[in-house]
C-alpha cells in the first residue's frame, strides 16, 4: 500500500485525458458560467470527483480481491460501451 511514482503518473495522466471535455467538465464550465463564486463551483466539482474516486478506488480493490483482473477490464468496458450505445440512441431519437 506504498506510494508508486509510475502509477501515480499513469493514474493521472489517464484520468487527466479521460476528463477532458466530458459531461463533467461541461457541466463544471455550465455552473462556472452562471456564477460569481467561481471557487465554490471548483470546490464543489473537485470534492465530487475526489469522492467519486475513492468510490473507485475502494470497490476495485475490494472486487479486485475477488474477480481477475482480465474479467474486471472486460466488464469495464461492456459497461463503458453500453453507456456509448445509449447515449447515441438518444441522440439519434433527438
Amino acid at each position: 500500500m506504498g506510494f508508486n511514482l509510475q502509477v501515480f503518473g499513469s493514474a493521472f495522466v489517464m484520468i487527466f485525458l479521460a476528463e477532458l471535455g466530458d459531461k463533467t467538465q461541461i457541466s463544471t464550465f455550465a455552473f462556472a458560467s452562471e456564477t460569481r463564486s467561481v471557487l465554490s463551483v471548483f470546490l464543489g466539482a473537485a470534492l465530487a470527483l475526489v469522492c467519486t474516486t475513492f468510490l473507485g478506488v475502494v470497490l476495485g480493490t475490494a472486487v479486485g480481491r475477488f474477480v481477475p483482473e482480465r474479467i474486471m477490464k472486460f466488464v469495464a468496458a461492456a459497461v463503458f460501451l453500453g453507456f456509448g450505445a445509449w447515449t447515441l440512441a438518444q441522440a439519434i431519437r433527438g
